[in-house]
């Protein structure tokens, strides 16, 4: 089980064989690798579901192989297009994962590559960005003329990209850690690093005019991928409010909203992690959890209401169809504004 989607296996890959299964997206919600909050919000799994299918059936539509299968609708499966009502199943094609073994930080990827074979899950993320927002990792990390840009220090706004970044980070460390790209090609194994880049460019180019032709700008995301029979497959869930940054009409509309109120509202707990995650990474401990200090707080139920707008009706908006029963677009937005 993932923090926000539960995961059922029907028949199990074997190392010459996918294997199927299905996601259940709940309406748990995560922030800063924490894990499951206190809280649900109503509708929101069956609105990743429903933009996940959509990016998935866009993609596949566009020649990009992905390990989709549909969505359940009254016990069978369907296309997004087909469903009577939200889907909160995902039927999926399942690839191995090999365990990582650790000592403290010290991942041995060449154990994990021995047992993956021809058929596992790329453990890495390919993150793509089209735009720099303020406060962003990358304005520490490069000049603006490094990223194509023609100005001399980066400005108090965010920034469009003339093209997109592609940056690597691992998956199954206990802490996302950013890659240089020699040692990203290490990780991916017998998947190419610039067979990745290219992939992640593609779906990024798909989604963004998907989100244009929607009214959506989309600001960055990633891809997980899987590796089978010298093929690379779009894996997870690809292009959803969780996984990528959308904004409407100049606000955010994705989980950087919480976020963002978290660090407003619970400063200390927020905190608390950050210390928490240099403390591990300092003394060489996976599990950063275990060294924080506090625990998050419920939301305010008016908070949850409003969040649960914004994924239902960002949702209708994005899929171009009324599957869910929320207010228009923009009432969505100024609500949300008011956070």
């Amino acid at each position: 089980m993932t923090s926000v989607k539960e995961f059922q296996v029907e028949k199990a890959p074997t190392p010459d064989r996918l294997g199927q299964g299905r996601f259940l997206f709940t309406d748990d919600y995560s922030v800063f690798d924490w894990g499951k909050m206190p809280d649900a919000i109503p509708e929101k799994g069956a609105s990743l579901c429903s933009m996940g299918a959509a990016n998935f059936e866009l993609l596949e539509d566009n020649g990009i192989a992905t390990h989709y299968g549909g969505v359940i609708d009254k016990g069978e499966t369907t296309t997004l297009e087909e469903v009577t009502l939200p889907p909160q199943e995902m039927v999926i094609d399942l690839t191995r994962v090999p365990e990582l073994p650790h000592e403290g930080r010290t991942y041995d990827y060449d154990a994990f590559h021995a047992a993956a074979g021809e058929n596992y899950l790329v453990p890495l993320e390919i993150v793509f960005r089209n735009t720099v927002p303020v406060g962003s990792s990358l304005r520490d990390r490069r000049s603006p003329d490094a990223v194509g840009l023609d100005i001399e220090s980066w400005p108090d706004e965010p920034v469009d990209l003339p093209e997109p970044v592609i940056e690597f980070t691992t998956k199954y460390e206990n802490s996302d850690r950013l890659l240089d790209r020699d040692e990203a090609d290490r990780i991916a194994g017998k998947a190419g690093v610039e067979e990745l880049e290219n992939l992640a460019r593609s779906v990024n180019e798909c989604i963004t005019e998907r989100a244009a032709s929607t009214g959506f700008d989309h600001q960055d995301g990633k891809i997980e991928c899987l590796y089978f029979d010298g093929e690379l497959r779009v894996a997870d869930v690809v292009g959803t409010f969780d996984e990528n940054r959308f904004a409407y009409d100049g606000q955010q509309l994705s989980k950087e909203v919480l976020r963002q109120y978290h660090k407003r509202t619970q400063s200390e707990w927020v905190s608390a992690v950050s210390a928490a995650k240099e403390t591990a990474k300092e003394e060489d401990i996976a599990d950063w959890r275990s060294l924080c200090d506090g625990e998050p707080e419920p939301l305010d139920r008016a908070v949850i209401e409003t969040m649960s707008n914004l994924y239902t009706a960002g949702a209708n908006a994005y899929v171009s169809r009324e599957l869910f029963d929320a207010p228009a677009i923009d009432a969505a937005i100024e609500a949300v504004a008011e956070l």
